[in-house]
């Protein structure tokens, strides 16, 4: 990790310090306050450094169980590290002193896989992304042209704008959903394996549709999945984590890859061994 200092020449956007994370158990919580036995920590991430930049790509992969979600949140500030820090541009994101504190939750939007957890079934595409339009405070008679640029970067037409969730496909949802993140223009793009429930030809072309909107915005993103190919085709980066719970660091991975990228291309497919040799994750 890079010293976080003023003369540094080139701070990373996001850094994680000796971050660990650990939860406490519910069944362990009630019992400590019914005056039962101490609460038990299971410990989600442990020890974990790494520097993320701006405008910059970085695929967080690993098994299934082995803290990737958790370690997503805790860099963009949805949840509180048990343990070290997370920085922001050099200033910290938790801590007592809040004067020093950087509201990195504001600054960052999360995709979820499942696309419903961002849109509301009773709201149609154009109520959703005006809603969050409203939010960032853009005036009332700016909104419906913003909210038709947006939905048009995504690859769909104006025409989607009066369609209820139920009327779109998993792919829709998902692009829909990338909208409604870009409305709110952050800083840090949180991925937390958006394209797990689709269909493996949906999936290829939402991941080409990520590289190719990332291409435009050059927003920071933070690609969280367990599959490798994946990862190298978005990332310009590979961060894999180790083992089951806790999450620890393995690897780090540089994909020097051009763009486009090919799944056939035969650095790709050297990387992918790289990664697969070195890790119990599945292709």
């Amino acid at each position: 990790v890079l010293a976080l200092t003023a003369n540094s020449p080139r701070l990373p956007l996001v850094s994680a310090v000796d971050v660990s994370k650990h939860f406490t158990s519910a069944e362990s919580f009630l019992s400590r306050q019914l005056g039962g036995a101490t609460a038990r920590h299971i410990p989600a991430v442990d020890g974990v450094d790494l520097d993320i930049f701006a405008g910059r790509t970085v695929g967080l992969v690993g098994e299934s169980g082995c803290g990737k979600s958790t370690l997503g949140r805790t860099l963009v500030g949805l949840t509180e590290p048990t343990s070290g820090q997370v920085f922001y541009e050099g200033s910290p994101v938790w801590g007592p002193d809040r004067l020093d504190r950087v509201d990195l939750k504001h600054r960052a939007q999360i995709i979820f896989q499942n696309p419903y957890s961002s849109l509301n079934p009773r709201y149609t595409v154009r109520h959703t992304l005006g809603a969050a339009l409203s939010a960032r405070g853009v005036r009332p008679g700016d909104r419906e042209s913003e909210a038709r640029s947006l939905i048009i970067r995504v690859g769909l037409t104006p025409g989607y704008l009066d369609r209820y969730p139920h009327q779109l496909s998993g792919g829709m949802k998902q692009r829909v959903g990338i909208a409604r993140a870009y409305a709110n223009q952050p800083e840090v793009m949180l991925l937390d394996e958006p394209f797990g429930q689709l269909d493996a030809q949906t999936r290829y072309f939402m991941e080409k549709e990520i590289v190719r909107i990332w291409e435009a915005e050059k927003r920071t993103v933070l690609f969280v999945t367990n599959n490798i190919d994946e990862a190298i085709y978005v990332g310009d980066r590979i961060i894999s984590l180790k083992g089951k719970l806790p999450g620890k660091m393995h690897e780090v991975y540089k994909v020097e890859l051009p763009r486009p990228r090919e799944h056939t291309d035969m650095k790709f497919l050297q990387l992918r061994h790289e990664i697969t040799e070195a890790s119990e994750l599945t292709l």
